[in-house]
């Protein structure tokens, strides 16, 4: 180890990166044999750190180990030189798997011995400069700089990339000369494009295993659509970065084509031991999204492979909230549909010498560094003999799993593939009490359905190369695996053990409570499924972890209601005002326009008495500065209505409180045009309506530096207000659950499940204009 450890810093690398390498053995043993090979070239002290650097980005970024000895020789007889001839190389070689290589084609790939002079540069700057002198004379400095760089680069493909940056900086100080204050003003942005529904406008990079693309007002489809993303074609799966080529797998690959032809296929994976959330929207709106928009399909397929946390209902509401947003799954497929051909692979794999019975305990295998297991190296029949007493039923829980032979990029040794749990099957019954893992199934089953991208969060991009090893070592189709962001948001928790730990403590009601952000508790609430794909679509299909805020997902479904929840008129804190001036039995319809901005959308009635009530809020005794309602001194207009009413008289019970107010009113016509117009009801409707804020109190109440003593210590204890006596107009009399309505001038709200044919009840989705104080 430490004679390896000195080999590694001498070629170059710093003593932390070669530590590093020697924790991921099959790197490890990869860089060794390259600098071995090098060596033979140009002996034990001939490999520079310009050649050491090279030959650590090959030994990392190369999964077909037949071509290191190959591309080291190159390196070593300095054919390639550069990280951009090195990319080039492992490109070609990727897209031509058989032997032999033809070396003259691989060359010309490659630039090997392409000469670029400083006069090839700068006549090549020259151009460019020339094609864009007179937007550089405009805006000097503000200039994109970047794109001279790039033009001259794409002329002069194998050129140093600094010399030309010198050259750029040279001839662009020579033509504008030195800056001014006003170069160094920085640039003026430009204005804000507000989003709309189905075609959001927002400037975000799209970032996918490294690839980055612009996505500035483009939907999520759009930015699924073709090659967007620059993922593979199908077929092509052999040219993708870290994808492992063996000599059987043009074959496989043949194999897949002819079955799929050529169709994109991708699958959502999801676990049925919960409730799915709002990071599983983003996962949807990938998986379903990017099959949708390159007309392939998309399976749903349920990971139960866990039989002591799995529930029906779990089955039931994740097809249901998939639905709910607006995609169809190709197919519902099961894990456990697999469970006879996964077994018959492991024996497979037992008998080519991968995986192995051992007997550690489950303790022992915790965290990264694991002692080695003792029963390794044991005889293959012994092994095969073992798993058949497992699936048997003749070792207890715990008394033997069955291993694979293989190194995590993680650096994890030899992740279990089965192991043992006496729990009957939701489908399978008794039938089975060997399990396979997720790092066993997860790519198998992908194979199975031929999978064309496996499309996965950023945390399992540590088990990629356990993916396309485990394919590889029982020879079937491998698909490809892409990596992007998880989708957070601040204020909550989405932890299953967390969201049982809150509805055991009686913090809220159940998964589909309307503070927590599951699906189920966001339908519930009133929002609407187009508002989260279009949340997903801003956010974008980014390669980072993104966490956001809850306000901008609240700042979607404003959007969509706004054009979608008609509009009605409710009270939730009720002042009674009696006008004086019209008759005991008086009463007219009032029509009230659904979208007042559509005529076309129609209206409904409402019906107008001598006694109406309005928000307490809506009238104070001493008249504000600022303050444009109902005073004693200023009038105030009644909205839809035609009449303006002004008090008379503020009566009071016992404790000094303004219980009513008696008033006169007087046609709009007539009267002076009030300050404002308020919202108000007649012959009401009583009703439930429930107000909702953030759950926790501090932005991450899983953060033990912000929270100290835990999540659940962190609760707001105003996250929900009940007023059970608040009023609504009659238009709501007939809705039906989830229906949605703008209550004017008081928020969006959604009908809760809750409802009785006695009263309703209204959950308030979000209020009309994002809380300044939330932001």
């Amino acid at each position: 180890m430490e004679d390896t450890l000195k080999l590694f810093t001498a070629v170059g690398l710093s003593e932390q990166k070669a530590k590093e390498t020697l924790k991921n053995e099959a790197l490890s043993s990869a860089l060794k044999e390259a600098i071995t090979q090098a060596q033979r070239v140009h002996g034990a002290c001939g490999v520079d750190k310009a050649m050491g650097v090279l030959l650590y980005s090959l030994t990392s970024r190369l999964r077909d180990p037949k071509r290191l000895v190959f591309l080291s020789d190159c390196v070593a007889q300095r054919k390639i030189c550069t990280e951009l001839q090195l990319a080039a190389a492992l490109d070609y070689v990727k897209s031509h798997p058989q032997d032999p290589i033809n070396q003259k084609e691989f060359e010309d790939a490659c630039g090997v011995g392409v000469v670029i002079t400083p006069e090839q540069i700068e006549d090549a700057v020259e151009s460019v400069m020339k094609k864009h002198k007179e937007q550089l004379l405009k805006e000097r400095y503000h200039f994109n700089m970047g794109l001279l760089m790039a033009e001259a680069r794409s002329a002069l493909r194998w050129a140093d990339g600094k010399v030309i940056k010198n050259e750029v900086d040279m001839q662009v100080l020579h033509l504008l000369g030195p800056k001014t204050e006003a170069d160094l003003e920085k640039k003026a942005k430009p204005q804000k494009v507000k989003a709309v529904e189905n075609d959001v406008k927002v400037k975000k990079e799209v970032a996918v295993n490294g690839n980055v693309n612009s996505v500035e007002g483009k939907s999520l489809m759009e930015q699924l659509k073709g090659e967007s993303l620059r993922f593979h074609k199908s077929g092509e799966n052999f040219k993708t970065e870290g994808y492992v080529v063996t000599p059987n797998t043009m074959n496989l690959l043949a194999k897949h084509l002819e079955l799929t032809g050529g169709q994109i296929r991708t699958r959502f994976p999801p676990e049925p031991n919960g409730i799915l959330h709002i990071g599983h929207a983003k996962a949807i709106n990938f998986n379903f999204g990017y099959a949708k928009a390159n007309n392939g399909i998309c399976f749903l397929r349920y990971d139960d492979t866990n039989p002591e946390k799995e529930e029906e209902k779990y089955f039931t509401a994740i097809k249901d909230m998939v639905e709910w947003l607006g995609y169809k799954p190709y197919a519902v497929t099961h894990a456990s549909d697999n469970f006879q051909q996964l077994y018959t692979l492991a024996v497979d794999l037992i008998r080519r010498g991968h995986a192995y019975v051992c007997h550690q305990k489950g303790e022992e295998l915790k965290g990264h560094n694991a002692p080695p297991s003792p029963w390794r190296d044991r005889p293959t029949e012994e092994s095969l003999v073992l798993f058949e007493r497992m699936k048997k039923g003749l070792f207890a829980e715990g008394e033997a799993t069955l291993r694979m032979k293989m190194v995590m990029e993680d650096g994890k040794m030899d992740p279990v593939a089965y192991r043992i749990k006496y729990t009957p099957h939701h489908r399978t019954g008794d039938e089975w009490c060997i399990y396979p893992t997720y790092d066993y199934t997860h790519c198998l089953c992908d194979s199975i359905e031929n999978i064309t991208h496996s499309l996965c969060t950023k945390e399992f991009q540590a088990r990629r190369s356990s993916y396309y090893w485990l394919c590889n070592a029982v020879d079937v189709y491998c698909p490809v695996q892409w990596e992007y962001g998880r989708l957070n948001l601040t204020y909550t928790v989405v932890s299953k053990r967390k969201i049982i730990k809150l509805v055991e403590t009686g913090v809220v009601r159940d998964w589909d409570d309307p503070r927590l952000f599951t699906l189920t508790a966001l339908r519930r609430r009133g929002f609407p499924p187009e508002a989260i794909n279009n949340f997903c679509a801003r956010v974008g299909v980014t390669v980072s972890q993104t966490t956001t805020e809850p306000h901008l997902l609240e700042s979607c479904v404003r959007d969509v209601l706004n054009d979608a929840a008609p509009r009605a008129m409710a009270v939730l804190e009720p002042l009674k005002v009696t006008i004086t001036n019209l008759p005991d039995n008086f009463k007219v319809d009032v029509q009230v326009p659904n979208f007042p901005a559509v005529e076309s959308k129609g209206s409904h009635t409402v019906p107008l008495t001598r006694s109406i009530f309005i928000e307490q809020s809506d009238f104070r005794e001493v008249m504000e500065k600022g303050y444009k309602r109902l005073t004693g001194e200023q009038p105030v207009g009644l909205r839809h209505a035609g009449y303006v009413i002004s008090v008379q008289k503020v009566i009071k019970d016992s404790q000094g409180k303004v219980v009513e107010l008696e008033v006169t009113c007087c046609s709009t016509e007539t009267a002076e045009r009030p300050k404002a117009f308020i919202h108000w009801v007649s012959q009401p409707l009583v009703c439930e309506m429930r107000l909702y804020d953030r759950l926790f109190l501090h932005k991450n109440p899983e953060d033990s530096s912000e929270v100290p003593k835990g999540f659940l210590s962190d609760i707001n204890p105003n996250s929900m207000q009940v007023i059970s006596s608040a009023l609504v107009d009659t238009s709501v009399r007939g809705a039906k659950v989830l229906d949605k309505f703008q209550f004017e001038r008081v928020g969006y709200f959604s009908l809760d499940p809750d409802s009785t044919a006695d009263k309703l009840v209204f959950n308030r989705t979000v209020t009309l204009k994002e809380d300044p104080g939330k932001m």
